[in-house]
């Protein structure tokens, strides 16, 4: 497949590595930077989905996606994202995703602001009886890639999801962009709604840290069975 992700809003916290390494399948372990494992919350847009060779759809191809997320690597220490939620307002992308990508897509109702380059951003998901999520942040007005080695290299820098069906298979998937073009978004605001949803509560403490980046066109790969 091939995307368009725009409007990225990154907010992260470091956590003790236990509250992430009781959630994660046999074979996955916590990637930690600075001794801390890392849960990030992502609201953004995904724009121009559709399959490779086939033109985008008006009615399909855009729409709001916001994920909860940590960082892992597997027993070859080959690093990846794993995605405790994805909630998303296009029906059918979470169908598709929920079954052929083994993903935890939630159904949520999400609108978006925009007023020159900020973002107002709102989540509120459709199975709970919830909070509504707000963001709030400006697009990136002069992006630079992450250092090498830097927290912020650790926490963007990812081309590798893992995934795992109700069997309890796991399996992996590609991406492929060009590394993210980010800038650090001081007085944005940001909402602990999604965390608690996911059983993480009390993170208020201490301040996330906080960042935008520019939009990348991204190819996405076919799943496959991950050996363990």
């Amino acid at each position: 497949m091939r995307q368009r992700w725009a409007g990225l809003f990154f907010a992260h916290w470091p956590v003790d590595p236990g509250l992430v390494a009781g959630r994660l399948p046999s074979g996955l372990h916590v990637d930690t930077y600075g001794g801390s494992a890392w849960l990030g919350v992502v609201p953004f847009f995904m724009q121009r989905v559709r399959p490779l060779g086939l033109p985008p759809l008006p009615w399909l191809s855009w729409f709001h996606e916001l994920n909860v997320r940590t960082y892992v690597h597997d027993s070859h220490g080959n690093p990846a994202v794993w995605f405790f939620s994805l909630d998303c307002n296009q029906p059918l992308a979470v169908e598709i995703a929920r079954r052929m990508f083994h993903l935890p897509y939630e159904h949520a109702a999400m609108r978006s602001l925009r007023v020159g380059d900020g973002i107002s951003y709102y989540s509120r998901r459709k199975s709970h009886d919830t909070a509504e999520a707000e963001f709030h942040y400006d697009l990136p007005a002069h992006p630079q890639e992450a250092e090498p080695g830097s927290l912020e290299w650790f926490l963007v820098e990812r081309y590798r999801l893992f995934s795992c069906d109700r069997s309890g298979r796991i399996f992996s998937g590609r991406v492929h962009h060009r590394p993210y073009q980010i800038s650090p978004a001081p007085g944005s605001r940001w909402s602990t709604e999604p965390l608690r949803l996911n059983g993480f509560s009390d993170l208020a403490e201490p301040q996330p840290r906080l960042h935008t980046a520019a939009t990348v066109d991204v190819d996405i790969f076919p799943l496959t069975r991950h050996p363990l």
